[in-house]
């Protein structure tokens, strides 16, 4: 018999290298309050951001090489104490360690009694659908940003791009033939920005008109705001849970990010968010307030306050450009970075929905306009402004 109410948390990214390289075997890595409030859910999904592999742990940490993400197996201790059914493996390091890689995270997540999401050794493998027989039914899908999300083929592992709408309109038809809900869990949007761009708001956007309920997203490695939309809602980013890197240091807000708990019958969600901080040093993840971001932008407010953040995220791209090849960039003049943006390995990669810079560009030029400042999001607007 199903049950007619049941609860998924949610959380954001997960990486078990550099500071919190060995931290699976640490007791005190979450707080009670943070472990109590996950396993309060009837189900768990999980961002499992990288392969769980016996012998590919990167030791590599000079320029690029540094961004390769892999697991040892001890992470599935962390798992399976939160209670960790559902892994979207749909991202853009599941490929790190190649095809054994990934057939070696299928493995672990079997072991682990867990369902995935978003990913396998073939493309009917990545779109097949978590169904839960509860709250009138739920399906849940994953799919991920391009290019760096590696597209599954016939004969080929990867992702499910988020770029294949047809296809995923056709995950959405199936769910709703049986099931009241429709959960899409995306892994996209652009790094270290507050609010999403513009390309990335429209597709989340699309993926409603066609039927999904949620969308709960991460990549971004910071937290953002929320979106509702008639009935149905969008988070864009939960940002980092158990992760913490110098690439992520270099940055603002990846200390922090939340937990969001959804709530189903089969005739309404509801929807309930815990902040939660990575305490740097002890290497812990303990209950916070909510991030400032964190509030409903509505189409109006996102209108004012988008130049605003695409500026930001300018800023944060040049820093993480300067963290990277500091040889290159640190110091550049604004002549460098206007070629830099230009290049097109640097920009347009996906044309008008990945990195694109000919669209944000333009986009954080509009900041100098002041619009921004007509917004009543007094804490958004702080919360940008405190980053650039």
């Amino acid at each position: 018999m199903s049950k007619s109410r049941v609860s998924i948390a949610f959380t954001g990214d997960i990486g078990f290298d550099k500071y919190m390289d060995g931290k699976w075997d640490d007791e005190s890595l979450l707080s009670k309050e943070i472990t109590d409030f996950i396993c309060s859910g009837d189900h768990v999904v999980i961002n499992v951001e990288g392969p769980i592999a016996d012998s590919s742990e990167n030791i590599d940490q000079n320029g690029v090489l540094q961004l390769k993400h892999t697991m040892n197996p001890g992470a599935t201790k962390i798992f399976e104490k939160i209670g960790a059914d559902i892994w979207n493996i749909c991202n853009n390091h599941i490929m790190d360690a190649g095809e054994e890689g990934i057939k070696s995270t299928l493995k672990y997540a079997k072991k682990s009694n867990a369902q995935t999401i978003g990913a396998g050794m073939n493309i009917d493998e990545a779109r097949k659908p978590v169904i839960l027989n509860e709250a009138g039914g739920i399906g849940m899908i994953g799919v991920g940003y391009q290019r760096a999300c590696r597209k599954a083929d016939v004969d080929k592992p990867g992702c499910y791009s988020w770029s294949d709408l047809d296809e995923i309109q056709k995950s959405i038809d199936e769910i709703k033939k049986t099931c009241r809900w429709c959960i899409v869990v995306a892994h996209a949007g652009e790094e270290f920005t507050p609010l999403p761009s513009p390309y990335t708001r429209e597709r989340y956007h699309k993926y409603l008109e066609m039927g999904a309920d949620v969308i709960v997203a991460h990549h971004p490695h910071v937290p953002m705001n929320y979106e509702t939309v008639g009935d149905k809602i969008i988070f864009y980013s939960l940002g980092n849970f158990i992760f913490d890197t110098d690439y992520q240091r270099s940055q603002f807000n990846t200390d922090i990010g939340l937990i969001v708990k959804l709530n189903f019958t089969e005739n309404e969600f509801t929807y309930e968010p815990m902040g939660l901080r990575i305490v740097r040093g002890e290497e812990r993840i303990v209950k916070d307030e909510l991030p400032h971001i964190f509030v409903d932008v509505q189409e109006d407010e996102y209108n004012l306050l988008a130049p605003l953040s695409a500026k930001m995220l300018i800023a944060a791209t040049k820093r993480q450009m300067a963290y990277l090849k500091p040889e290159e960039f640190k110091g550049a003049s604004e002549e460098k970075w206007k070629k830099h943006f230009a290049e097109p390995l640097r920009t347009g990669r996906v044309p008008g929905e990945t990195l694109d810079f000919y669209i944000i560009c333009p986009l954080a030029e509009k900041a100098e306009e002041g619009k921004w400042k007509e917004s009543k999001l007094e804490d958004v607007k702080n919360y940008i402004l405190e980053q650039m």
